[in-house]
């Protein structure tokens, strides 16, 4: 796992995954410091930033030294990362993108050109020229939410430091908001759209979400999907209008998303096409999920003691 420091309950699904599958999974995550939650599971390997120009051969000497099989990102940061690790890791499973589609996706300005490029529908997307208020500026390279500021006059936009460091969007008052998690074969077949809406956000990470059966929403996602050459697991968000019933994309995080537990406890077998992905057994498309599942999220402590008295 990279950067997979909170992702307790989905290290715990990929260990019963394994046992379906008769193999015992070992869970090890990268990270900057070893005292983080995913420590009451597995080893944790601390290790150097993203944005270190040895992450890549650091990362690449530890899968060799520990025989690991399997490489997941869980922040934006790593995806790009997990895929140069694919170039030099040919033997271990990487279920991502390629770097260059990478590097698209993470920047919102550029994300929403190829969106738009794509005939994806979108929320109205302004230079600051022709912007209409209200809007809404988003930090390009931004993510969980932070950082966003809405605007009611062209002058309180034009104050705003650094523009061209934002995507300024039309903004939608009245609004749901919906993750679809969804998982593409390493043959590029689509095998789960699972929506579910976002009822409650702390820090950008949704803390309450239900899945919901919305076959339009469905339909859209796959129609995404189609567009770009993604494999193995997608975190697509779209927000509704609900004054006029508009869906529109906002963004594509290839990877499993923070809430990526609700489809699965929902039928989603997202940790099982994982394992079975990278041990060479097929998988089948999942439609047999159970729509309202809700998810609420709470708090958990993880308790490290120092190694000498303090």
């Amino acid at each position: 796992m990279l950067g997979g420091a909170r992702r307790v309950s989905v290290a715990e699904q990929l260990i019963q995954s394994g046992k379906r599958f008769g193999h015992e999974v070992k869970i090890a995550s990268y990270e900057l410091l070893a005292e983080v939650p995913i420590a009451v599971i597995g080893e944790v390997i601390v290790g150097l930033k993203w944005s270190d120009p040895d992450v890549v051969d650091d990362i690449c000497r530890i899968c060799r030294e520990r025989d690991i099989d399997i490489i997941l990102p869980f922040v934006d940061g790593a995806i790009e990362i997990a895929a140069r690790c694919r170039e030099k890791l040919p033997d271990v499973f990487v279920p991502v993108i390629e770097p260059g589609l990478a590097e698209v996706m993470f920047d919102k300005v550029e994300a929403a050109k190829v969106f738009k490029e794509a005939d994806l529908p979108i929320p109205r997307t302004y230079s600051v020229l022709n912007a209409e208020m209200p809007a809404i500026a988003k930090p390009r390279h931004g993510s969980a939410s932070r950082g966003i500021k809405v605007f009611h006059t062209i002058e309180g936009l034009m104050h705003l430091e650094n523009l061209h460091d934002y995507l300024v969007q039309e903004y939608i008052e009245h609004n749901r908001e919906y993750t679809v998690d969804c998982y593409i074969s390493q043959s590029g077949e689509i095998l789960a759209t699972v929506p579910r809406l976002r009822i409650e956000v702390m820090g950008g990470e949704v803390t309450r979400t239900r899945t919901v059966s919305n076959h339009r929403l469905e339909k859209m996602s796959r129609e995404v999907l189609e567009k770009f050459s993604f494999r193995g697991p997608v975190t697509l968000q779209f927000l509704e209008d609900t004054d006029s019933g508009r869906f529109m994309l906002m963004e594509i995080n290839p990877r499993l998303g923070g809430g990526v537990i609700c489809s699965i406890f929902a039928g989603a077998p997202m940790t099982d096409y994982i394992i079975a992905e990278s041990l060479g057994v097929s998988v089948t498309p999942c439609d047999d999920w159970t729509s309202g599942t809700l998810m609420a999220r709470y708090q958990k402590e993880a308790i490290f003691f120092p190694s000498e008295p303090v």
